[in-house]
C-alpha cells in the first residue's frame, strides 16, 4: 500500500471509493462524496490523501481547517475517511489517519 497526496486525476476514484464505503451504512445520509467535492471546490482540503494498492485508489482521507466564531485556531477537522469495502479491516483507514495527523501536526495543528 502507498499513501500519497491526492492529485486532480484522483477525484473520480475518490468519489467512487467514498460512495462505496458508505453505501448501506446506517449512520450515513450518503452525502460524504459531496462533502469532499465541496471542500475541494472551496480549496479547503489542507490535507487530502489517498491509499493505493496495485495502482488503484482504495482509500481517502480529508483534513480541513476549523474556525471557531469565524477565527482560525490551527485546528483541523478530519473526514470523511473512506476505504473500499473489499479493503476494509486491513489497516488502510488507520494508516490514512496516522499519516494525515502527522501532516497536520507538521503544519502546527
Amino acid at each position: 500500500m502507498m499513501i500519497r497526496d491526492e492529485t486532480p486525476l484522483d477525484s473520480e476514484a475518490i468519489t467512487a471509493v467514498t460512495v462505496a464505503a458508505f453505501t448501506g451504512h446506517p449512520y450515513s445520509h450518503h452525502i460524504e462524496q459531496y462533502i469532499v467535492a465541496a471542500l475541494r471546490a472551496a480549496q479547503a482540503l489542507t490535507v487530502s490523501l489517498v491509499a493505493e494498492v496495485d495502482r488503484r485508489v482504495v482509500g481517502h482521507i480529508a483534513f480541513s481547517p476549523v474556525a471557531i466564531d469565524g477565527r482560525s485556531c490551527d485546528w483541523y477537522g478530519i473526514g470523511p475517511v473512506s476505504v473500499a469495502p473489499e479493503c476494509q479491516r486491513r489497516g488502510i483507514g488507520t494508516a490514512l489517519i496516522r499519516e494525515g495527523l502527522r501532516r497536520v501536526r507538521a503544519l502546527g495543528a
